[in-house]
């Protein structure tokens, strides 16, 4: 197992700056998720730590060792795209093998290896056939065979599963999941699918033009998230405008909010952000607001309500659907909510 290092890391097309002094670790055998919206800079970071592009400033470790102007053949990295790229004429064995016999590994050694990592991926008896015999997840796996039969420092994932319908992709990431633990690589994987990064990762790093704005296991970073972006792009959230006072924060309607933790000095305008499943109507929260239902979505075992506060403020509400009893649009609803459940945001 390797980790993986990079210091001070920038990059910029013509004026146009898509990195701004990264610096960041992924530990050894840890699976990290960049995840951002396009433009954001996760791809760019990526292509930089395999060696398709060059930093116009800073370092990329692979262990102890500086790759910065390495090629990318020589740092040991195994690589999976959201294209599979798979050559048709050749079986699959060929294609798992293609990286081996650019190694000089031929012969029986290449072919138990190759087979090896078939098992691995469950596709055993899969050798022999073309790739268009094969269904796209199951192409997606004799790519991720062909990305770890070299036995790579590194996996790097660049939005392997998007092309993926919903259920094949749910498929893929317990596969994905369960080799990545399996093998112990360091695995950084690029998505911008929240639920995917949440789902697969032991760190999460949300990118926003060329920055990470926070990077942290999933919990940590939905449950804490330090910037409007982070709580809006990882998940939905419900944004309330005040200004700190004792007590707590005043809302523009003029009620006080608590907030867990530690709040900056009184006077000062934050953003409460409140994710939507942790309000209910009618709860024991000690924190609570007045709004009226402006839609209410049925979608099985959840419910998702919009809502409107006096002000005008729009709020979500998320529910289990226990029992199919649904809230009605035009209802006035008071959502209640814990103080450790709010995160006063300053910007």
């Amino acid at each position: 197992m390797t980790h993986v290092n990079v210091k001070s890391v920038a990059k910029s097309y013509g004026s146009t700056p898509v990195l701004s002094d990264i610096s960041t670790e992924f530990g050894e055998g840890s699976f990290t998720s960049l995840l951002g919206p396009s433009g954001s800079g996760k791809t760019t970071l990526l292509r930089i730590i395999a060696g398709f592009i060059r930093p116009d400033q800073g370092v990329v470790m692979i262990g102890d060792q500086d790759v910065t102007h390495v090629p990318v053949w020589g740092r040991n990295i195994g690589m999976m795209f959201q294209s599979y790229a798979l050559f048709p004429h050749m079986t699959i064995a060929q294609n798992v093998a293609f990286g081996l016999e650019r190694r000089g590994i031929r012969g029986e050694a290449a072919r138990k290896e190759v087979e090896r990592a078939l098992e691995m991926v469950r596709l055993p008896g899969f050798a022999e056939r073309f790739p268009k015999q094969l269904s796209g997840g199951q192409q997606q796996r004799v790519a991720l065979a062909r990305a770890i039969v070299i036995k790579p420092n590194v996996l790097l994932l660049d939005e392997p599963l998007s092309a993926l319908d919903r259920r094949l992709r749910q498929e893929m990431q317990v596969e994905l999941l369960r080799i990545q633990r399996q093998s112990g690589l360091t695995t950084i994987f690029v998505t911008h699918d929240q639920e995917e990064a949440l789902t697969l990762s032991d760190k999460v790093a949300i990118l926003d033009k060329g920055k990470i704005v926070q990077i942290g296991d999933p919990a940590t970073v939905y449950e804490r998230p330090r910037t409007r972006f982070a709580a809006e792009f990882l998940g939905d959230s419900n944004f309330l405008p005040g200004v700190v006072e004792a007590g707590g924060v005043r809302l523009e309607d003029g009620g006080i909010i608590e907030v867990a933790g530690s709040l900056p000095s009184a006077g000062t305008k934050v953003t409460l952000a409140v994710r939507p499943e942790k309000m209910s109507p009618a709860g024991e929260g000690k924190n609570r607001i007045s709004a009226q239902i402006k839609t209410v979505i049925y979608a099985g075992p959840v419910l998702s309500y919009h809502l409107e506060t006096s002000q005008g403020r729009e709020l979500k509400l998320f529910s289990q659907n226990r029992d199919g009893n649904l809230m009605r649009e035009g209802e006035n609803v008071t959502l209640s909510w814990m103080p450790e459940h709010t995160v006063a945001l300053v910007e």
